[in-house]
């Protein structure tokens, strides 16, 4: 009732709720135990473990820290030995022959009680701290935290999901991918087990047979890093792996002070952190600019605005001054960290690292690493998080690469020749070259079909499924949509069609950080501005524009061209027929054989255009003649090519 009156509900009265969940539960499994004659009891948390902390919630799964509670030992230690020497004694505890028979205690999670005798709780996921406490508290030789998943994994295999269980961590690790939003642990978990050396093991309830993780011992300190000798690059090490996880943290915003230089930096970074402690605001990451000129911290999303106000607050006079330029907020951002022991004195970890986000076309908005280098951090898009994620776990050769695969014109002559080579090829590519070929979508020039939740279409059945009623009308626009949205880093079109509607989508695509491979000449020797555009698309995106079939189809002589040209030779000419259609048709031309029956030989055998006058009428030459001369600096369009006549 009193609840309603007031139409909310305090974040005191949230925790004391939701605890009931656990008190419940504890109980129903100490009746059970009791009825099999087991020698139990159970234990009120918030009768033992006292703790210091705030009331600001239980905290969102998967945010970042939530720490900030902090067990009083002395009085905790002592209400748990007062229970053992009281109650545990009248249970007979004290007199069991440990060799033989242990009691079982079943004692609440989550739950706490402040010294001011308040109810509260150890925030979200705070079972795993209430298991290691008690562990300290009882002197135990390991704890165990049964979950729902074979134990941590190098990611959440819900964004990557060829993420796969780790065998082991150390506390600082876990503690790491725990502050960082990694869900199957508390963040402040490990502590109680620190001092006394206590193993944690994390298993699956569902498989107990595997043997999960275990977290135990220290990370090197910074210290004893620094006397490991010399740096050197983390390849070097046979194939070690640096980082043990990636993680990241949703719900995220980062807020900015520009302009601090001219009030003195160090004035401005202890006023600014002063406002966000004043405001009771969860500073995540804070980096400064060299030059001083501003400062940014990534905050949870729910207090951008409380830390804006708490900025314009402290920074009154300087804003309405104009001394300095402003104060902002920029919400729906993401956490996303790599975290392991072996990055220490591992030079290339952080460019690995910068460079897959490069290559996933990822903006990276802030960075930051402790100098531990236990961790390195980076803000992105939300809309990025996954995206990034597959794409870290892949540089590191945690996982194969996933190329995510559309083919346009995929029961054409080339198209359908490709899809049988990469259907009889695809276990060969993932053992030999750790590539997955997954191809999402495929198109002829009528329909096309999505692979559903883009797992990859079953391409030996792909000629009669494009025909069935699972395909859809070939959209263009919508395959741009499908690839754009698709998370996968590594995304690529082939283009089979020579078609100038799909070439004037290749400037989207190169955008969106889509690679493109065209075997035909639509688009490289289309008009030359849409070219040039591409060519810096590509350059400004880290992507790949292929066409080396364009022109003389196996044989590599665009690549030969570029070589030479990058090289500094000088190219004076080009000679050769680069027509395979009309080199073979003049070839069997004879007076044995008519120009009509070689012709007709050479569509039979797949070497001609489907519009047989580009081939007689020289344009596809023209084409391939253009295609050549601007790999070699000449600004040429179709239009500047002499055709002459057969």
């Amino acid at each position: 009732q009193s609840l309603r009156m007031i139409n909310t509900v305090p974040a005191v009265t949230m925790e004391v709720v939701s605890g009931y969940g656990e008190i419940w539960s504890a109980q129903t499994l100490y009746a059970y135990l009791k009825t099999k004659g087991v020698p139990c009891d159970w234990i009120d948390a918030r009768e033992i473990l006292v703790v210091k902390g705030d009331s600001s919630g239980l905290g969102e799964k998967g945010a970042a820290s939530t720490g900030g509670v902090v067990p009083l030992w002395a009085e905790t230690a002592s209400r748990m030995a007062n229970w053992w020497n009281t109650v545990g004694k009248e249970n007979g505890f004290l007199d069991l022959d440990y060799t033989t028979t242990s009691p079982i205690v079943v004692i609440t999670g989550f739950v706490a009680t402040t010294a001011n005798g308040v109810p509260t709780t150890l925030k979200r996921s705070g079972s795993d701290y209430s298991a290691t406490v008690f562990a300290k508290l009882t002197g135990s030789g390991r704890v165990t935290m049964w979950k729902n998943t074979d134990g941590v994994y190098t990611a959440d295999p819900r964004r990557v999901p060829e993420a796969f269980p780790i065998a082991s961590l150390k506390y600082d690790e876990a503690m790491e991918l725990a502050y960082f939003g990694a869900q199957v642990l508390h963040p402040s978990a490990m502590i109680p087990c620190i001092d006394d050396s206590i193993p944690v093991y994390v298993r699956n309830i569902f498989n107990p047979a595997f043997e999960g993780t275990v977290i135990q011992g220290r990370c090197q300190s910074l210290k004893e890093s620094n006397t490991l000798g010399r740096i050197r690059n983390w390849r070097s090490k046979g194939g070690e792996i640096p980082i043990k996880g990636i993680t990241s943290v949703d719900k995220i915003a980062l807020v900015t002070l520009e302009g601090a230089s001219v009030i003195g930096g160090a004035s401005a970074a202890e006023r600014f952190m002063g406002a966000m402690a004043d405001a009771a605001i969860n500073v995540l990451i804070i980096t400064q600019a060299s030059s001083e000129s501003s400062i940014t911290v990534a905050v949870p999303e729910n207090e951008g605005e409380a830390a804006l106000a708490a900025l314009k607050n402290a920074f009154e006079l300087e804003l309405s001054r104009s001394t300095i330029n402003s104060v902002s907020v920029l919400p729906e951002m993401s956490i996303v960290a790599i975290v392991g022991e072996g990055m220490a004195m591992k030079s290339g970890v952080s460019a690995t690292f910068m460079s897959s986000m490069s290559r996933a076309n990822v903006n990276i908005r802030l960075i930051a690493q402790g100098s531990s280098e236990r961790q390195v951090a980076v803000v992105v898009d939300a809309k990025d998080t996954s995206r990034a994620l597959r794409a870290a776990h892949m540089a590191f050769t945690l996982s194969e690469t996933t190329a995510s695969v559309a083919i346009l014109g995929s029961t054409g002559y080339l198209g359908s020749a490709l899809v049988r080579q990469l259907d009889s090829q695809k276990e060969r590519l993932a053992e030999n070259l750790g590539v997955d070929m997954r191809v999402n979508i495929a198109a002829t020039s009528k329909k096309m079909l999505v692979a559903e939740n883009m797992n990859g279409i079953n391409l030996s059945s792909l000629s009669d499924d494009i025909r069935g009623d699972a395909a859809k009308d070939f959209d263009l626009d919508a395959i741009t949509n499908e690839m754009e949205a698709d998370v996968n880093p590594l995304r690529v079109i082939i283009d089979c069609t020579n078609s100038e509607d799909v070439a004037g989508y290749y400037e989207q695509w190169l955008s969106a950080g889509i690679n493109i491979i065209s075997p035909g000449r639509k688009g490289a020797s289309g008009p030359l501005d849409m070219y040039q555009r591409c060519t810096e698309l590509q350059k400004e995106n880290s992507v790949y524009w292929q066409y080396e079939s364009s022109v003389g189809a196996a044989l590599p002589i665009i690549t030969t061209l570029k070589d030479l040209a990058d090289t500094g030779d000088n190219i004076l000419a080009l000679r050769g027929s680069v027509s395979g259609a009309l080199a073979y048709v003049f070839s069997e031309f004879s007076e044995e054989m008519p120009f009509s029956e070689a012709l007709g030989r050479a569509v039979e055998k797949g070497y001609t255009e489907n519009d047989l006058r580009e081939d007689l009428s020289g344009l596809d030459t023209a084409r391939k003649v253009v295609v050549l001369a601007r790999q070699i600096g000449l600004d040429v369009d179709v239009k500047d090519v002499e055709v002459e006549s057969l």
